[in-house]
């Protein structure tokens, strides 16, 4: 039966207690039980972020340049510190958006404008891309009439440079690569990928969405993170997500140019309504301010000292994980990860359904995060997961006698 629209009002305590009521079968994810759509840093970045949003709740961003000027002025220095943190030369730009979807669109259609006015390029347009790809690619591709091509990845689920250099034409005008990768937490050979961008003269777009604002204090600690950023030629675009390992509130992404001509071409300009110029660099036009200002906040709270120690717990807590999971007899790692998503598998899938273990973790109520190709399971860990990680392993293990001994399958489908 239909929601009726209420007749009559209600006060906060009684809306406050229905909202309790309507999330108590939630997933228990402040305890680390979901595999992906929340991230945690440190509980003081939380409050800061949750405060400095409340703040500007009520402003939208869209009007920062006519209305809100020190919501402009937070957005342009968020913008200055993304620009120094992933090495941008002068003339870099940038601008926030909504999520890592919304800036890989704006990305695909500057892009798309670009090669348009290149003689040498002819539509109908593709880009190129390795299997692990974001299915923001296609999305951007589905509404621009553009083909995605994904080839298989390579040595270390990593994408296949060669593969790609082949499967290139006169109307290829991307290449994506990944910082890392979603499904298998490895950055792509940015680097190789870069010289293949300017040897051919294409556009190369870095998805560095999931690991943008973690990756460089990951290299600081010493580990061995391949370059992605700026500092690699032929790297033209970088998507890095806010709201993921930035530790920011949700919704705020953030898109890159190395030439300030692209963004021109990313803009929506028009004029030919009753109220003038209308103008964005995003898709959406109204912006919650308070995401802005909570981006703002956070990354002057933290600092690269409070971003380094962020960086120390998750690399101990993801290597942790990784090693708990090698111990399991039957289990492996699909891919050695660079940052904090870990993907892993049955050793010998057909003594072993690893969505049966999947299961059998959700019947314990854990979200099993999975992957279709290859078969396994998914997390993209933050600080929310360092606490229950001794019984995530346990349970595991335990899964997985549990799936061995009943010799059972599952119908679990991969779902994001």
């Amino acid at each position: 039966m239909r929601k009726a629209f209420p007749k009559r009002g209600a006060d906060w305590p009684a809306l406050e207690t229905e909202m309790n009521q309507m999330s108590g079968d939630d997933i228990d994810w402040r305890r680390g039980r979901a595999p992906l759509y929340v991230f945690h840093g440190s509980d003081s970045a939380h409050e800061v972020g949750r405060q400095a949003f409340m703040k500007y709740f009520s402003e939208n961003a869209l009007g920062g340049r006519r209305a809100f000027f020190g919501l402009k002025r937070m957005e342009d220095e968020v913008v200055e510190m993304g620009l120094d943190l992933f090495q941008a030369p002068d003339g870099a730009v940038g601008n926030l958006s909504t999520g890592g979807s919304e800036s890989i669109f704006m990305a695909v259609k500057a892009c798309r404008d670009w090669a348009r006015a290149q003689p040498r390029l002819h539509e109908p347009f593709n880009i190129v891309a390795p299997f692990s790809a974001h299915a923001a690619f296609n999305k951007a591709a589905d509404v621009m009439d553009l083909d995605v091509r994904r080839l298989d990845t390579g040595t270390g689920r990593r994408a296949d440079v060669a593969a790609m250099a082949a499967a290139i034409d006169d109307g290829t005008i991307m290449l994506a690569g990944s910082a890392p990768c979603f499904p298998h937490g490895v950055i792509d050979p940015i680097t190789e990928l870069g010289a293949l961008a300017l040897e051919r003269d294409i556009w190369l777009h870095v998805d560095a969405c999931v690991g943008g604002y973690v990756a460089p204090f990951f290299q600081r600690l010493g580990r061995d993170i391949p370059g992605f950023d700026f500092a690699v030629p032929g790297v033209r675009t970088i998507s890095a997500d806010l709201h993921k390992f930035g530790f920011c509130p949700k919704p705020a992404s953030t898109l890159f140019y190395r030439f300030a001509g692209d963004r021109e071409r990313g803009l929506f300009h028009f004029d030919q309504w009753p109220n003038g110029q209308f103008s964005t660099a995003t898709l959406s036009g109204t912006r919650a301010g308070g995401a802005v200002a909570a981006a703002w906040a956070v990354m002057h709270h933290l600092g690269v000292d409070g971003y380094t120690a962020i960086a120390g717990e998750l690399a101990a807590m993801t290597d942790g994980y990784v090693a708990g999971i090698k111990a399991i007899d039957g289990l492996h790692m699909l891919a050695e990860p660079d940052l904090t998503i870990i993907n892993f598998a049955a050793r010998k899938p057909a003594e072993l359904d690893i969505f049966a273990v999947a299961e059998a973790m959700g019947q314990r109520g854990w979200l099993p995060g999975l992957t279709q190709n290859p078969k396994g399971m998914h997390a993209m860990l933050s600080m929310f997961h360092a606490p229950g990680r001794e019984e995530y392993l346990a349970d595991l293990a335990s899964c997985v006698e549990q799936a061995r001994g009943a010799n059972s399958t599952s119908g679990l489908r991969a779902v994001y």
